[in-house]
């Protein structure tokens, strides 16, 4: 199949085709005689599995060592588990962070009084905190 086909198959941007097999993430397809990409179905599962990790978050480093352990099918998945567990770790620290900001977004909201921006506490809490001189 041709890289459109390929790309439109995995619903990723032909770019980012061209960018996975320049950074090694997807192997560098056979060419035809008019010098076309030739994709196969190695390369579509392949992508199709880059593609649902990225879409999970991981990022390119994980997917490169996730890829290379599923070339050696014989080995145990504690490292994937690992892989996995940490970037699990990453989106529970994440969420936990969107969680504060929600919050703290509630409280600002919360505080305004609908007046003049002059006077508007949203405004006032985002500008810059003024410490007071040590002196």
């Amino acid at each position: 199949m041709k890289i459109g086909e390929l790309a439109s198959a995995t619903a990723t941007n032909v770019e980012t085709v061209r960018y996975y097999e320049k950074i090694g993430l997807l192997p560098a397809p056979a060419r035809t005689n008019g010098n076309y990409r030739s994709y196969g179905v190695a390369h579509l599962q392949r992508l199709s599995f880059i593609r649902r990790a990225r879409d999970l978050g991981f990022s390119l480093d994980a997917v490169r060592d996730l890829l290379a352990l599923t070339d050696d099918r014989e080995k145990p998945c504690q490292a994937v588990d690992e892989i996995a567990s940490r970037h699990l770790s990453e989106v529970e620290r994440k969420i936990s962070d969107l969680a504060a900001m929600r919050d703290e977004l509630r409280v600002v909201i919360g505080n305004c009084r609908h007046g003049t921006v002059g006077d508007c506490k949203i405004i006032e809490t985002l500008g810059p905190r003024v410490r007071p001189d040590p002196k």
